[in-house]
C-alpha cells in the first residue's frame, strides 16, 4: 500500500476525532441541564469515534512492514482514544462493571450501553459508505474483504480470543486503576497493543 492510501486514512481518522471532540464538546456546553441526554449522546459520540478508527485501522493491517506499522498506529491511536475520551467507557464491559459495583444506575447503565450499540452501528454504516467510495487505495475492495482478510482465522476462533484477550484486558484495567493517569493511558495503549499482536 502506497504511503498516500496511509496518509488518507490517517487523515479521515484524525477527522473523526475531531469532529467527536467538537460534538462531544457541544453536548457537554448545552446538555449539562439534561443529564440523561448528555450521557446518552457523550458515549454514543465516544463509541463512534472508537468503531469508526477501529474499522479504519483494520484495513492498514497488511501495511509493510508487517506488523510494525499497524502496530505502531494501534499504540498510537489507543493513546489517542484515551486522551481524547476520557470518562467514556465505549464497551458494554466497561459499563457493566460499575453497575455491578453500584456505582452506576441501572438505567444510566442501560442508557450507555444502548448508546455503545447505537454508535457501532452508525459507525459500520459510516465507514461503509466511505469505502464505497472508493476514493483512496486502502478502500479499494474494503467491503468485498469483509472479517476473514485481517484474521486469517474463522469465527469461532475469533470469539474465543475476543473472550480470552477481553478477560485478560478488563482484568488489567482494574488493576491499572491505581497507577497515575498520565502513565495509565501508555500503559493500556501497550496492553491493547500487546493483545492485538498476539490475536
Amino acid at each position: 500500500m502506497a504511503v498516500g492510501g496511509v496518509g488518507s486514512s490517517l487523515l479521515l481518522m484524525s477527522g473523526v476525532v475531531v469532529t467527536v471532540g467538537l460534538c462531544r464538546r457541544l453536548a457537554r456546553r448545552r446538555l449539562r441541564s439534561r443529564p440523561l441526554l448528555f450521557a446518552f449522546l457523550v458515549e454514543m459520540f465516544s463509541t463512534f469515534q472508537i468503531c469508526a478508527c477501529t474499522n479504519e485501522l483494520s484495513l492498514l493491517g497488511n501495511v509493510e512492514p508487517k506488523p510494525h506499522t499497524a502496530l505502531t498506529l494501534t499504540y498510537g491511536f489507543t493513546v489517542l482514544h484515551g486522551l481524547t475520551l476520557a470518562g467514556s467507557a465505549c464497551n458494554p464491559c466497561g459499563t457493566l462493571q460499575p453497575m455491578w459495583a453500584g456505582g452506576t444506575s441501572l438505567s444510566l447503565g442501560g442508557l450507555k450501553i444502548a448508546a455503545q450499540f447505537v454508535a457501532a452501528v452508525l459507525a459500520r454504516v459510516f465507514m461503509h459508505f466511505i469505502w464505497s467510495l472508493e476514493m483512496t487505495e486502502p478502500h479499494l475492495g474494503a467491503l468485498s474483504q469483509g472479517c476473514s482478510s485481517p484474521m486469517q482465522t474463522t469465527e469461532m476462533q475469533a470469539f474465543c480470543i475476543e473472550l480470552l484477550f477481553s478477560v485478560v484486558f478488563q482484568l488489567a484495567v482494574l488493576r491499572a486503576e491505581s497507577v497515575n493517569p498520565k502513565y495509565r493511558v501508555h500503559l493500556i495503549a501497550l496492553l491493547i497493543t500487546m493483545l492485538v499482536y498476539a490475536g
